[in-house]
């Protein structure tokens, strides 16, 4: 009864918050966690990693029923590793020969977070191997990532995965974001990411972002608060402003109104006026 109750305040607050006040939240910002699979980076890693060992398509399947919701994670994890079953040369093989494909956009946001003195955590059901990659590149230390851990016996055949890492099981992104909230009293968290594990943070995150800009998931685009496709309009709303006559113009020239607005031609569209001379979105003045 108790599951019930608390499910159905999750969804109401949901669908309650505006765009307007999940772009409040994310100015103000103290901590924010990313996912790292078709967020961080373009691909799915464990499919990757799948095809790497000639197991895709049976791995690919199990993947699109995790994300979609509706399964156990761990369930999910497991099966996948049992018919990937990697051996720890293949595993090192594997990182050398794949280079990384960073999603575009995701490295000015992490400096611009960085320069802004928020803290920057990967948070992700993937594997710390691989995703120590990622960090590296984003200038993010190895103990601000969260995701499993792989395990192998003398011979390096492998032997399962640590269990006792929260992102092994399902809600265990959220574990990990009471866990920051507790250790560093952060109050303006934000979750980002592509998936069913990542909306499910939120409310205990204080707000999710929806990201669907390498693949959109239909459950998060209509339960997210704020769902995007580029991280450029992400890294728009940090971005400094200045007051004109009384009104607040931000640095790509729209003010609060306008940011609301979707499918400005940016050309064509006059926004302000500053000494008699229109300012366009893409700050041309005539």
């Amino acid at each position: 009864m108790l599951h019930l109750k608390n499910c159905v305040t999750k969804v109401r607050f949901i669908s309650t918050m505006t765009i307007q006040q999940a772009k409040t939240v994310w100015k103000k910002a103290d901590a924010v966690c990313f996912d790292v699979d078709s967020t961080v980076i373009m691909d799915e890693g464990i499919d990757e990693l799948a095809a790497f060992c000639g197991k895709g398509k049976e791995v690919s399947q199990w993947t699109v029923r995790a994300m979609g919701g509706g399964i156990l994670f761990r369930t999910a994890l497991r099966e996948r590793l049992k018919i990937i079953d990697v051996s720890n040369d293949q595993l090192e093989s594997f990182i050398e020969q794949n280079p990384l494909r960073l999603t575009s956009g995701i490295r000015e946001l992490v400096k611009t977070l960085h320069d802004r003195g928020t803290a920057v955590y990967l948070v992700s059901g993937g594997f710390k191997r691989i995703i120590q990659r990622a960090a590296k590149e984003l200038d993010i230390c190895n103990e601000n990532i969260f995701a499993n851990t792989l395990l192998f016996d003398n011979e390096g055949r492998f032997a399962g995965f640590d269990e006792n890492e929260p992102t092994s099981d399902s809600g265990g992104k959220t574990r990990v974001v009471e866990l920051l909230k507790a250790r560093y009293g952060y109050k303006n968290l934000v979750m980002i990411g592509d998936g069913a594990t990542d909306l499910e943070t939120y409310p205990t995150a204080d707000m999710f972002i929806g990201f669907g800009g390498n693949v959109v998931r239909e459950k998060v685009r209509m339960q997210a608060p704020w769902f995007v496709t580029d991280f450029k309009e992400l890294l728009q709303e940090l971005q400094p402003s200045h007051a004109v006559n009384g009104t607040e113009v931000h640095m790509n020239g729209l003010n609060g109104r306008e940011r609301l607005l979707n499918g400005l031609n940016e050309s064509e569209v006059p926004i302000s006026s500053v000494n008699g001379t229109e300012t366009h979105i893409n700050g041309t003045r005539y």
